[in-house]
């Protein structure tokens, strides 16, 4: 599976952003699809994962109610609506699969990942 994200960019305080993440390739044979970020000198973190199938999202404590993540199958994509950015949420953003049977947002799990799209949140 190949992932390519977009939408990145620099946005003041309080703005949003959309991340788009494109999936090609054998793309039926992962069906977790998570949202990670990694800032200079963090460890990366799962922001939100969820099952192309639907079912329960896990979103990270620190973006509820301020991160959507969705799917858009008929065109392998997913996106991760951003709102009311944070200079905290200035990270690479990186969009990954894996296939299982448990819903488990942590990186070592999946194993396709896309190059990545930073977000800068400054004023």
């Amino acid at each position: 599976v190949q992932l390519v994200e977009s939408g990145g960019g620099l946005v003041q305080p309080g703005g949003s952003l959309r991340l788009s993440c494109v999936a090609s390739g054998f793309t039926s044979a992962h069906n977790i699809v998570g949202w990670f970020r990694l800032a200079p000198g963090k460890e990366r973190e799962g922001v939100s994962c969820m099952r192309t199938t639907g079912g329960s999202i896990y979103y990270a404590d620190s973006v509820k109610g301020r991160f959507t993540i969705s799917r858009e199958n008929a065109n392998n994509t997913v996106y991760l609506q951003m709102n009311d950015l944070k200079p905290e949420d200035t990270a690479a953003y990186y969009c990954a699969t894996y296939s299982g049977l448990q819903l488990l947002c942590n990186y070592k799990y999946f194993t396709s990942w896309g190059q990545g799209t930073q977000v800068t949140v400054s004023s």
